[in-house]
């Protein structure tokens, strides 16, 4: 079998980003951007431009998420960095508003995601597939801000993809999956110590 290096390097930097993200290190960001943009070069490729469309604004989210973590603390009292006017962002939870708010977008995400590609394509269990893609956007938006819950929602996540790649037999894929999630689920304990380290901090 051919080795795809292209595909073989995006793997690396999304494994390393989200390691990097799980231990509150900002290279994440630039690590899953490159991963994203090698990604998105072999959707080209293999003509997936859906997905090429969708890592574009994973890209967009990228950029967006990098910015927070190191300037997003000016507005929420995080914890002050080395360069002028930088405050780095810090762990939070997500207020109840927003938590039904986001739910609700996801939902919406996977309504319309899921009746497109049900109606207008031939694409196999869409709405599965619409939800893993929808609430992505969603846990990328949590991650970009520093809430907790993100890591909740990439373990769900996480657990249908991989349930998806399996029953489509990508086991490869699947496989990847499963170390994504062990990798989510260390990022959220890691998170909730560094929480509480925050709140003991703060008396």
């Amino acid at each position: 079998m051919e080795i795809n290096y292209i595909e073989l390097l995006a793997l690396i930097f999304g494994v390393v980003s989200v390691w990097f993200n799980a231990r509150e290190i900002v290279w994440g960001w630039p690590t899953g951007i490159v991963g994203t943009v090698l990604s998105g070069i072999l959707f080209w490729e293999v003509k997936l431009y859906s997905d090429l469309i969708l890592h574009v604004f994973y890209v967009i989210l990228g950029f967006y998420g990098w910015y927070e973590w190191l300037y997003g603390g000016r507005q929420s009292g995080g914890r002050q960095s080395g360069g002028r006017g930088k405050q780095e962002l810090k762990v939070s939870l997500l207020s109840r508003q927003r938590m039904w708010v986001l739910l609700i977008l996801g939902l919406l995400g996977l309504g319309g995601f899921g009746y497109f590609f049900d109606r207008f394509s031939d694409a196999d269990l869409p709405y599965w597939d619409a939800f893993t893609t929808s609430f992505s956007f969603v846990g990328t938006y949590l991650l970009a801000r520093k809430k907790l819950e993100n890591w909740i929602l990439w373990i769900v996540v996480d657990t249908v993809a991989a349930g998806i790649y399996l029953y489509k037999e990508l086991y490869l894929l699947s496989l990847l999956y499963f170390l994504y999630l062990g990798l989510a689920t260390y990022g959220f304990v890691n998170w909730r110590k560094s929480l509480r380290e925050e709140k003991k901090a703060a008396y």
